[in-house]
Formats: C-alpha cells, sequence, structure tokens
C-alpha cells in the first residue's frame, strides 16, 4: 500500500460519512471516533505516515496534497474544537449528524450513532474550554426541536436508543453553568488559542498570511467594493449612496414565496449549463438538480449548500436551497449563489475531479482555499459569462464578495484581536446588505469553526492571479477553457502548487 493509498484511508477512516456521501464503498458501517484515545491513535497514525511519505516517489503534487491532508487532520486533533462545538451547524457533531443522517443512507451505521454522540458528550464535559452560553442555548433548542417531533425514517430501529442518547447529549449541555460570554468568543480567550488560530488560518488559506495581513486585506476590499456598489446603484437607481443601496437592498426586492425562489435557482443553473461549453473543454458527466430543503430541517439547514453525486451516479449532483423565510431574503443574491454552489462553482470542481483517473485523495481532498476559492471565483466569472439576468442580481454578486471580504476581517477580529461577538455583528451590519437573521447566524458560524471563513476570499483571489499572469504572459495564445479545464481538472490542491501548476501550464503553452 502507498502512502497515498494510507493517508486516504486516514482521511476515510476520521470522516466515513464523507466516505458514503462520495459512494466510496468500505466505510458505510463506520462513524468517526470522537474519544480522545481514538483521536490520539489517529493523530500518531497521520504522523508516522507523514514521515515515511518524505522518503516516498510520489509525485510532487500528491505529496503536497498528502501532506496538507494529513497535516488538517493534525491541526483539527490539536485545536480540540469538538469540546466547544455545540451549536447548529454541520461542524458540530451531533446537530451535523442529524442534518447528514436524512441525506445519506445511514442504515448500516444506526447501532453506532449512540455511542458517537455520547464520546461528543464526554468530551464537552470533560473539558477546560467551555462554548458560548448562547451556544449551549441554541444547541438545547434544536435538541428539543429533534426530541419533540416525530421518529424520522432513517432512524429505523434504533429510534429510542439514539434519541436516549440525543437526550444525553442535552444533558451535558444544561449542566455547563460556565459558558463563556458574548465578550469573550474568540479561540484567543481559550488554553493555546493563539497558536490553534495560527494553525486553522495557515491549514484553510494554505498561504503563509498572518491573521494581521487577512484582516487588512479584508479592510481594503470592503473599501473598494463601496465603489462597485455606487456605479451599480447609480446605473440601476440613480444613486451611489452606499448605505441608500444598503437599505434598499435589505428592504425590496424580496420573494413573494417558496416556490419562487427554487424556480429562479433551477433557471439560473439552467443558462449556467448553456453556456458552460463556451468557458470549459471538458463538462462533468453527471447532472445537477436542485433540491429543496427537508421542512424537518430547514431551521437548522445553511442557506443553501451542494452534495456531490455518488461514484455510482445512483443519484445527480444536488444543491440544497433552504427557503425558510423566503418572503422576507432578497432575491439579488439567489442567482450568485447557484452559480457558487452548482454550476459552474461546486458540482463542475468536484464531479470532474470524481471523474479523473487521479488517486483518491487528489480526487476528494478536502483543501478549503481550492474549493471554496472555486466557489468564490465562479461568481465573479459568471458576469463574464453573461450570466446575471439583472442589474439586481449583480449588486447580489457584490454583496455575497462583501460577505466574504468581511470574514477576513470579523473571523480574524473575533480569534486574532478579542473582538466581542458584538463587534463582529455591527461590522458586517454597517458594511454589508445580510439581513439580520443572517449576520448573527454567521458570526456564530465563524466562532465555531475558526479560520475556515477565511478561505474564500483568500482562494478566490489567488485564482484570479494566476489567471491575470497567465493571460499577461499568453496574451492571444491564452484558452480561458484550457485554463479553467486546468484548475478543475488537477482536483483540490494547496494554492502554492495550483501557482506551480499554472506557471508550468503557462510555460509548456
Amino acid at each position: 500500500m502507498s502512502v497515498a493509498d494510507e493517508m486516504f484511508q486516514a482521511f476515510m477512516d476520521a470522516s466515513p460519512m464523507s466516505a458514503t456521501m462520495f459512494g466510496l464503498p468500505g466505510w458505510d458501517d463506520r462513524v468517526e471516533d470522537l474519544s480522545v484515545e481514538g483521536e490520539q491513535a489517529l493523530r500518531a497514525r497521520i504522523t508516522d505516515i507523514l514521515r515515511r511519505a518524505e522518503a516516498s516517489d510520489s509525485d510532487p503534487v500528491t505529496l503536497a496534497v498528502i501532506r496538507h491532508q494529513g497535516q488538517s487532520m493534525i491541526t483539527r486533533i490539536d485545536a480540540r474544537l469538538i469540546e466547544h462545538t455545540v451549536a447548529t451547524g454541520l461542524s458540530a457533531p451531533v446537530n451535523g449528524l442529524l442534518m447528514i443522517a436524512s441525506q445519506l443512507d445511514v442504515s448500516q451505521r444506526l447501532d453506532k450513532f449512540a455511542r458517537y454522540i455520547g464520546q461528543a458528550g464526554e468530551r464537552v464535559r470533560n473539558s477546560d474550554r467551555r462554548p458560548l452560553r448562547r451556544h449551549l442555548e441554541a444547541g438545547k433548542t434544536r435538541l428539543d426541536r429533534f426530541l419533540a417531533a416525530p421518529a424520522q425514517e432513517w432512524e429505523g430501529s434504533y429510534s429510542g436508543e439514539i434519541r436516549s442518547a440525543v437526550a444525553g447529549f442535552r444533558e451535558v449541555l444544561a449542566s455547563i453553568e460556565d459558558g463563556r460570554g458574548d465578550d469573550q468568543p474568540g479561540l484567543c480567550w481559550l488554553p493555546e488559542g493563539e497558536q490553534n488560530y495560527a494553525n486553522l488560518v495557515r491549514n484553510y488559506t494554505t498561504t503563509s498570511y498572518s491573521p494581521a495581513e487577512l484582516h487588512q486585506l479584508g479592510l481594503d476590499l470592503i473599501a473598494r467594493l463601496r465603489d462597485e456598489y455606487a456605479e451599480i446603484g447609480s446605473r440601476l437607481w440613480g444613486t451611489g449612496d452606499v448605505q441608500e443601496i444598503f437599505r434598499r437592498l435589505r428592504t425590496e426586492l424580496l420573494w413573494d414565496n417558496e416556490e419562487e425562489m427554487v424556480a429562479n435557482a433551477v433557471e439560473a443553473i439552467a443558462r449556467a449549463e448553456a453556456e458552460a461549453p463556451n468557458w470549459f473543454g471538458r463538462m462533468p458527466k453527471v447532472g445537477c438538480q436542485v433540491r429543496a430543503v427537508d421542512e424537518a430541517e430547514r431551521e437548522t439547514s445553511p442557506i443553501a449548500f451542494y452534495l456531490p453525486a455518488p461514484l455510482d451516479g445512483s443519484r445527480p449532483g444536488t444543491y440544497w436551497l433552504n427557503p425558510l423565510g423566503a418572503t422576507e431574503r432578497s432575491r439579488t443574491l439567489s442567482e450568485a449563489t447557484a452559480f457558487h454552489e452548482a454550476v459552474p462553482g461546486h458540482h463542475y470542481q468536484l464531479s470532474i475531479a470524481a471523474e479523473t483517473d487521479m488517486h483518491n485523495i487528489r480526487r476528494f481532498a478536502f483543501i478549503e482555499a481550492y474549493l471554496e476559492g472555486w466557489g468564490l471565483y465562479t461568481e465573479r466569472l459568471a458576469d463574464e459569462m453573461g450570466l446575471y439576468s439583472s442589474d439586481e442580481q449583480r449588486l447580489g454578486m457584490l454583496g455575497l464578495d462583501a460577505m466574504r471580504a468581511g470574514r477576513l476581517v470579523v473571523d480574524t477580529g473575533l480569534h486574532a484581536f478579542g473582538w466581542t461577538r458584538q463587534q463582529a455583528v455591527d461590522y458586517l451590519r454597517e458594511n454589508t446588505v445580510m439581513p439580520e437573521p443572517e449576520i448573527t447566524s454567521e458570526i456564530d458560524r465563524y466562532i465555531e469553526v475558526p479560520g475556515q471563513a477565511l478561505a474564500y476570499m483568500v482562494g478566490r483571489l489567488e485564482i484570479q492571479r494566476v489567471r491575470a499572469e497567465a493571460e499577461e504572459k499568453l496574451g492571444d495564445r491564452f484558452d480561458v477553457r484550457a485554463f479553467h479545464d486546468l484548475v478543475v481538472g488537477s482536483g483540490a490542491v494547496p494554492l502554492p502548487v495550483l501557482n506551480d501548476l499554472v506557471s508550468a501550464w503557462t510555460a509548456a503553452a
């Protein structure tokens, strides 16, 4: 077995639900081991693989991915985020399980869920790193909703055992009386927090940017975006007043109903698929469908997310859209989100990589700066492709840009510079068009998943940089279709490796 095989095995052992999502056989009866002993055994195993990888004959790109995937798992184990991540996002172990269980075939692992939930409770109970008080309350509310609802189909004959474990986890949350206040939400307030955050920043961005540099980058981007808002706002509404544009985007152009929101996403993706051959030489063999999130999961589901098609093609890639509160949400964000999550965003990126003959460690690598950088890149690419149906939708593109730029400011503010939760809320309220419920949910996400929010804009800027450099060097010989095929056909790679790949391609051309 090669070191690439070993690292991929360890990667899937650490996240067997992901293996099921990808349609990879061999992990359908497993769950992650959340115990301290299990994590430390995994850490030792990964450390040994990394040591031996340096003497292997793996090609440089595969070796770089092996290094990143191994170090990523070590970084997250060392940060011990599991011990204070308890609210309603996908990263909270128990809530994430309850969300994803209805989307996958979990029938072979139902007998292991109670142990998994119990391990999560033990980690929280025995930790010196307390969750925020508001996250404890949010976690309890979410679990109460699950326990009060009728058993779902996925629970099968293990419903009683699973619900007893969920009730036990709720008791753990209720027993914690010393949760952190909103004045100390970041990692910098926790033991080893400064070092853990620095490691997470390196892991998520795959760069050497410091938190201070990322913070300033976000401030600069927010300032530049105001000029773009003013230019489109003047053309559309006859005003360049950014705060007036923000007000109109927050309070006008809302959805009439849920069905309209879903139909708009279907139309946007259809336009993207029709135009894509002019921008990509290679299209995925598998299709992309749009589905509304199930009623039972809408309170805790993200606004939108993508799940790739399994390898056997038993279902298409799926763009999941949460229509909760549609009539209070701006329709201007719809198209940019669809292009990011589906076509030509994550659907093209993940499907094309999975269809290559590369090693699995590259086909299914999880490198956020590349993955989310590509998603954000395609929001601007969609404008080049002529996909936005109106200037209102272009303002939505700017709104999502501002959110990702704002993430650089508030994520570093919270975790490196000791911002209060309210400081972070106030910054997004002043500098983005996000509605209040979305601002608060996003801030809570950044608190519980430190560093992840940095990956989007850092990755987008790097993809744009290497493309611009290639265009400058090649001039009329630059082929945008070949460029995009290279980027998505190489699988997820660290950003320095992407630079090397594009530089080599440019030289060869």
